[in-house]
């Protein structure tokens, strides 16, 4: 049974399709990729895959415009895809989304506290904020450091240390290296792999194709809000269509 499993999942926006019958998985142990264009639906997965669409159709209920959701999405062999996103996290199914959005006001070491408010345990907690610190040396360095001053990439950093406080079943990060330099894309998906390693299971949406293949186990491919491709690195790259249409490579 996968750990993640997604079958039909629609999105839609009034008339606007995002995601249209979308299908994936993730097994225990697995590091699958999701890779397209922009566009593509590639943020809407993963924000239903966690509830946070579901949280905006609440909010939106009763106002102009409509969210609709369909599709089942279950993890642990459990069925989520009815749940506010405080009870998916709660599962374990912990979403590092785009754009870092750390609370910028607050010191480093608070945005880390932040992300374990559902810890119950004080010395897991602590042991937490040593594994933090371990991936992420630079977040140690400036533990009390307002948020808001971080540059891009320890703002990234500091997002993805603080999805980790609270224990990750499944680590769902939403286009990390986005805005990024080079040197320090590489130095967070260092880290990534260095998560996957220690035995988190990560799905990873990523606009850095190659970067993504060389680390995936599998990746599936995302166009127009479909999945139309799925496989091993060089099962994708064999296909010259989908290199020269859907990869940019």
């Amino acid at each position: 049974m996968p750990l993640l499993e997604v079958a039909n999942l629609s999105v839609r926006y009034d008339k606007a399709v995002i995601l249209n019958g979308v299908s994936l998985s993730v097994d225990a142990g697995e590091f699958v990729g999701v890779v397209g264009p922009n566009g593509a639906g590639k943020t809407t997965l993963l924000r239903a895959i966690s509830g946070l669409v579901r949280l905006e159709e609440r909010m939106k209920r009763g106002t102009s415009g409509d969210i609709v959701l369909e599709g089942e999405v279950r993890f642990s062999g459990r069925r989520i895809d009815a749940l506010g996103a405080h009870e998916v996290r709660r599962l374990g199914l912990v979403h590092c989304p785009e754009r870092r959005r750390p609370f910028r006001e607050l010191s480093v070491l608070e945005n880390l506290r932040a992300g374990a408010y559902l810890s119950r345990s004080a010395a897991e907690t602590a042991r937490r904020f040593e594994r933090c610190f371990a991936l992420f040396p630079r977040l140690a360095e400036r533990k009390e450091q307002l948020a808001g001053t971080l540059s891009g990439g320890e703002q990234q950093m500091l997002a993805t240390a603080r999805a980790l406080m609270f224990e990750a079943k499944l680590l769902a990060i939403d286009e990390p290296s986005l805005g990024l330099a080079p040197r320090l894309r590489e130095e967070l998906f260092a880290a990534i792999r260095r998560i996957h390693s220690e035995g988190v299971p990560v799905l990873l949406v990523e606009q850095e194709v190659g970067q993504v293949f060389r680390m995936a186990d599998r990746s599936y491919v995302l166009s127009q809000g479909k999945i139309i491709a799925q496989g091993k690195a060089e099962q994708l790259m064999a296909d010259e269509t989908l290199r020269a249409g859907y990869l940019g490579l």
